[in-house]
């Protein structure tokens, strides 16, 4: 990482014979970094406020106005959910077979729900353009919040390890209790009913399949 850090520094440095160069890092950092957080349906606040930049700053990047510092897009890698080097894929050789996530280590990021009480933790980072699935262990400890729904494509296993929730999916709503699972269509308005015993903690598997050619 170490390595991956010092090449992207002298990427990222300004100079007069680079200029140009550096003008089209900046746009297509802007176009990653805009492309991640609308395919999570975040806002500009949303990131901005966990990535500890000002709004106006989040949008000069995303438009490619504005150069980042290393400490600044490793913030913003961590809130969508991707590793640093993602931002930058013609740099990402850390191709391995297998990839282990320690508890406790998972990365913390924005969705929706963030701001109903509710924690995410990745615990598996595609580095490929396209996603496959997506991993989230939820913590959810308020029971006196109001939830959103949430739609989403491909397919939603959630499986309850600690406390009791009602689920709603479309026009349905579940008992879940610890050791039950669950699995629904994304597309189909989804989310919390009530939080019957908290902390709730879940596994939530978000598989996207191939798309449609």
């Amino acid at each position: 990482m170490t390595a991956l850090k010092a090449q992207l520094a002298e990427v990222l440095a300004p100079s007069e014979e680079g200029q140009s160069e550096d003008r089209r890092l900046e746009r297509h950092l802007g176009n990653v970094i805009r492309g991640l957080r609308l395919q999570q349906r975040l806002t500009i606040a949303d990131v901005a406020s966990q990535a500890q930049i000002s709004r106006g700053m989040l949008s000069k990047i995303e438009n490619g106005q504005a150069t980042s510092s290393l400490d600044t897009l490793g913030r913003l890698a961590a809130v969508l959910g991707v590793s640093l080097s993602q931002l930058f894929r013609n740099f990402d050789s850390d191709i391995g077979g297998a990839q282990l996530v320690k508890g406790g280590t998972g990365m913390e990021v924005v969705r929706r729900g963030t701001k109903r009480g509710h924690t995410y933790h990745l615990l598996a980072y595609d580095k490929g353009p396209r996603r496959s699935f997506e991993p989230f262990l939820v913590t959810m400890d308020d029971a006196s919040e109001l939830f959103p729904s949430f739609e989403h494509p491909g397919t939603e296993f959630i499986h309850l390890l600690e406390g009791r929730i009602e689920y709603r999916h479309g026009s349905e709503t579940y008992l879940l209790e610890p050791g039950d699972s669950l699995t629904f269509k994304g597309e189909v308005p989804h989310g919390p009913e009530r939080l019957l015993q908290v902390p709730i903690k879940m596994l939530s598997i978000i598989i996207y399949g191939d798309e449609p050619a």
